[in-house]
Formats: structure tokens, C-alpha cells, sequence
């Protein structure tokens, strides 16, 4: 095993400056349950933008250094910094998961039985060559499953099986979810085809409706259509759909969500009154691919809800036995119901070129990117 571990930070210093660098960090060395990763593979999530970039206005950014060993800076508005003082002067390691083989490991049976197994892992950081983790923090991959192909394991897998978890533990029946050509969109279509859940697929483009009707999905919406509300409302009261997931977050998609339920709802209303249905509408807001504010037109009565959904939360609300369910579940099926598409590969220097994060700044639906850290 080399000694060389480089790592992807991210630093807000004090004078308003966002700085993106590789450090040269120590080897690490594993206690009794935990294991050394040379990570292999590590994807480009939209949660990890928010670490790697933070409140800084990335249109002010320049790059300095060499091609190899780049360094970014921007500016960070003086009206964010108040809100990043726990962040201010620590170098923040960047990267939520990845995958990779495991090259040493601690004394315990658990840490043991991991040596020289691909495994995938979580818990902040991957963006680096070489990393310590936990045995309980890692995901043994079945045998011949590659790191590429493991490398988004926790993330989008989790969080589109804990979407029907919640749905189910909540008592609804059907799904709506926005911007469903995703690469978690694609997952959660396979995952509702499989269990039988009916899901209906908010879609702003033609070539994603094909996408995802190609794959079998029923319901199909197209924001950018004219009739969309018309649409949206004829596929609720068809699948019967209470509860939406909205990775978009700004704008007035929820509210527009909200208002075709209830449209939906009151057709069985036998009289008028000014509260509504009482039918439980509920969204759950879990990006911000629109960082403008949440407009709600309120004509959807007053039996609904809009609340955040993070994923750990929500697997804290769903118990251990069905998370190590889910788990098993995203390890058997990573090739097939969890698999990822990625349409560029780059190493940790080239994450730091001015050229990629305009690119994957973007966030744009089918753009994947899967980070190299051994190239």
C-alpha cells in the first residue's frame, strides 16, 4: 500500500473567500471495527455540491496552481457568512459515498471478514485516495459487483426505497415525483414497478418521457405542457396519489401538486365547505434544484403538509430491521434496480478545473459524474 492519500477539501476562510485544494494527508491506520478503503470510485450527488461549494458564488471563480494539483477560489456574499461560522478556517472533506477495496483492516471478525472485499461506503469524505471507516458504515458488494458500479450505493438507492417506505408508513397508496428522469427518478420507477406501487413521473421534457416510458412507467407528466395541471389531476384521481416527493424545491410545483390533489379529493365531496377536503395531502421537499423561494397558492383546503425529507432522518423514522431490508436489498439488486448511468469520469485534480464544475454545476438530468480518485 502506498503512502501517498490526497484528499478534496473545502475551506471558508474568514475574509469572505471560498478555496478548493487536494491535501496530502496521512495514511490511515483502522481500530478494531474499522477498515482502510482505496476508493475507487465516488459519485458527483447534488448533496455533495453543497459541501463542495457552500454559499459561494461560483460565477466569481478562478483557478490557480497546475492542471495537476489546481486550486479554486470564489467569493462567499457577506449576507451567507454569519450562517457558515462553524465552517470558517476548517479544511472540510468533501464526498458522501463511494466504493472500493478494502486494503486493511482492524482486529474485530466484522473488520476481518472485509479484507480485500469490494465494498461501498458512506459517511463523508470520499472524495479522497484512502479512507478509514466503520464496518457498520460499509456495504459488503456481492462478488464480481465493480466499484463503478457500486460507487452510488447509499444515496439515491436509499433514498428512493425510503420514499415507498414512507409512503407505506404513512398510509398513503401512490407516489408523485418531480424531476423523474433522474438518475434516483429511474431507480424509483424500477423499485415501483417491481413492488407494484403506482408512480406517477413529473417529467419537463420530451425525451425524458420517452426515457422513462421506455422502462415501463404508466403515469407520465410534462411540466412544460400545456394541459399539465389537467394532467397531473386526471393521474391522481386514477392512481389515487397523496404524497409527492420534490427534489426542486422553489417555485410553485408543490403548490400546483397540492392544488391537484385536492382537486382530485373533492370530487367525492358531497357538500361545499370552505376547509376543503379531508383528504391528507403531503410533499416532502428534499433538494433545491430551485434555490428561489416556495410559492403555495393555497386553494388545496387544510388537510396537507410540506415538510423537508433527508434521508437520515427518514431512516431514523423507519427502524433497523427495515433499513438492513433496504440494504440488502440495494446490494443484490446494484446492477439492475439501483444501477447508475455516468456520462463522465474524472480524477480529483479534474473536479477542480474551471471546465468540469461548469458542467456539473448544472445538475442536469442525465449528466452524471463519477470521480477517479486512483487516476
Amino acid at each position: 500500500m502506498t503512502d501517498k492519500n490526497i484528499q478534496l477539501t473545502s475551506t471558508i476562510s474568514e475574509d469572505n473567500k471560498l478555496t478548493l485544494a487536494l491535501k496530502n494527508i496521512e495514511m490511515p491506520k483502522p481500530n478494531a471495527d474499522e477498515v482502510v478503503i482505496r476508493i475507487e470510485a465516488a459519485p458527483l450527488n447534488p448533496s455533495d455540491l453543497g459541501v463542495l461549494f457552500s454559499a459561494a458564488d461560483m460565477s466569481t471563480a478562478k483557478q490557480s496552481g497546475t492542471d495537476e494539483d489546481p486550486v479554486i477560489t470564489a467569493d462567499v456574499p457577506a449576507q451567507f457568512m454569519p450562517s457558515l461560522k462553524t465552517r470558517v478556517g476548517k479544511a472540510t472533506p468533501v464526498g458522501n459515498e463511494g466504493a472500493g477495496t478494502v486494503v486493511a483492516a482492524g482486529s474485530s471478525p466484522a473488520a476481518q471478514a472485509l479484507m480485500g472485499k469490494t465494498v461501498a461506503v458512506i459517511g463523508g469524505g470520499t472524495y479522497r485516495q484512502f479512507i478509514c471507516a466503520n464496518v457498520q458504515s460499509c456495504l459488503e458488494l456481492k462478488e464480481g459487483t465493480t466499484a463503478k458500479e457500486g460507487a452510488s450505493s447509499f444515496v439515491n438507492p436509499l433514498t428512493a426505497l425510503a420514499m415507498v417506505e414512507t409512503m407505506r408508513a404513512e398510509g398513503h397508496k401512490a407516489i408523485i415525483h418531480a424531476a423523474a428522469a433522474s438518475n434516483l427518478g429511474q431507480m424509483l420507477n424500477r423499485i415501483c414497478i417491481a413492488d407494484g406501487v403506482d408512480l406517477i413521473n413529473i417529467v419537463r421534457k420530451p425525451e425524458q418521457e420517452k426515457l422513462l416510458r421506455d422502462m415501463g412507467a404508466k403515469y407520465i407528466v410534462n411540466s412544460s405542457s400545456d394541459t399539465f395541471l389537467a394532467d397531473l389531476t386526471a393521474a391522481i384521481i386514477e392512481t389515487g396519489a397523496t404524497i409527492a416527493f420534490d427534489p426542486i424545491g422553489g417555485g410553485q410545483l408543490t403548490s400546483d401538486i397540492l392544488n391537484c390533489m385536492e382537486v382530485a379529493a373533492a370530487r367525492d365531496m358531497k357538500e361545499h365547505t370552505i376547509y376543503g377536503s379531508d383528504t391528507f395531502k403531503q410533499v416532502y421537499i428534499y433538494g433545491a434544484l430551485d434555490r428561489g423561494p416556495i410559492t403555495l397558492n393555497r386553494n388545496f383546503g387544510f388537510a396537507w403538509a410540506v415538510n423537508g425529507f433527508l434521508l437520515f432522518n427518514a431512516l431514523g423514522k423507519l427502524g433497523t430491521d427495515t433499513v438492513m431490508k433496504m440494504r440488502k436489498r440495494v446490494a443484490d439488486e446494484i446492477t439492475t434496480t439501483f444501477s447508475s448511468n455516468y456520462t463522465h469520469e474524472v480524477s480529483l485534480a479534474e473536479v477542480l478545473h474551471l471546465q468540469s464544475i461548469a458542467a456539473y454545476s448544472k445538475q442536469a438530468t442525465g449528466e452524471k459524474y463519477l470521480i477517479k480518485p486512483q487516476a
